[in-house]
Parts: structure tokens; C-alpha cells; sequence
């Protein structure tokens, strides 16, 4: 279910929008951007997906066991 709301915005940024973005895309785009600020559900869905992508891990953990040598410890 959507809520309708109304926001003020300085005239440069709504231009800005309606040019970039479209006219009747402004309210889906602005969600889009909100949506990961205030929904964390998605969060917890996003971090399962990275853990999923195996390419992913795997270059992760490359750069992870790359920063042991930049470490004080050998001091």
C-alpha cells in the first residue's frame, strides 16, 4: 500500500529531478533512495545475497588476507 505525501523541495533540485529522472518517476526514485535508510529487512536480505555470490567472497577474502602483511604487528 502506498501513502501519498508532500515534500518541498528548492526549485533547481525538483527541476533537476524532473529532468534526470522523468516527471512521473520522481516518487519511485526518491523511494529507491530511501528504502535502504529506513527498511532494515532488506539489509539482513542483502547481506545473505553477498554471502551467496561465491565470486564475490572469494575476492573478499584475497583482499582481506592481503591486508595481514600491511599490519604493526611485525614490529
Amino acid at each position: 500500500m502506498h501513502k501519498k505525501m508532500t515534500i518541498t523541495l528548492d526549485e533547481a533540485v525538483y527541476d533537476g529531478l524532473v529532468r534526470v529522472v522523468g516527471r512521473r518517476k520522481i516518487s519511485q526514485f526518491l523511494e529507491d533512495l530511501a528504502r535502504p535508510h529506513v527498511m532494515y529487512d532488506d539489509l539482513e536480505a542483502g547481506y545473505k545475497a553477498m554471502a551467496a555470490d561465491e565470486i564475490r567472497e572469494k575476492e573478499a577474502k584475497e583482499w582481506d588476507e592481503g591486508l595481514i602483511g600491511d599490519s604493526d604487528a611485525a614490529r
